[in-house]
């Protein structure tokens, strides 16, 4: 029986154990936390904005309101799958900014061109009946036309880095 330890119990014992840190998304630092952030504000934003309009006065824009919801939901999901880790959230970013982008497009082009299609009477992106996506998000400085663009191109660079 030997006095010394096992090999094994050597290396063990010489190699220095350094404390675990949670790893980190690629999506959650620099521009990724950044993405987050807005998409966090703007989850907050539209969901106390079409909570409060639809309480206060959903008969007067139902669809328009409805779609102001629908926006909301957006938000939460994509700040969350921006947050979250793994190929399954990845793709449900992309899918989630995809919508967002449509949306605003969408939402943006008829509450402009045909206001009176989502049952708004007016255009003013300021005004008591606008959404987050009418006039193209321009009662949110843009931002939500601005952002799927900057979320999309950021979700591709991250795939291409993490091809490598």
């Amino acid at each position: 029986m030997s006095t010394h330890s096992s090999e094994a119990e050597d290396r063990g014992a010489s190699t220095p154990t350094q404390p675990s840190r949670p790893v980190r998304s690629a999506r959650s630092r620099g521009v990724g936390s950044l993405l987050v952030v807005v998409y966090g504000i703007l989850a907050l934003a539209a969901t106390g904005r079409s909570v409060f309009q639809i309480i206060d006065r959903f008969d007067e824009a139902p669809l328009a309101f409805s779609l102001s919801a629908l926006s909301a939901v957006v938000y939460i999901l994509a700040t969350v799958a921006l947050v979250a880790r793994g190929a399954f959230w990845q793709r449900v970013a992309f899918v989630t900014i995809t919508f967002e982008l449509v949306g605003v497009l969408v939402v943006g082009a008829i509450s402009v061109l045909a206001p009176e299609m989502l049952g708004l009477t007016s255009v003013d992106p300021f005004g008591r009946q606008s959404t987050v996506w009418s006039a193209f998000g321009a009662g949110y400085l843009l931002i939500p036309l601005v952002l799927p663009v900057l979320g999309l191109w950021w979700l591709r660079v991250q795939g291409r880095r993490a091809a490598r």
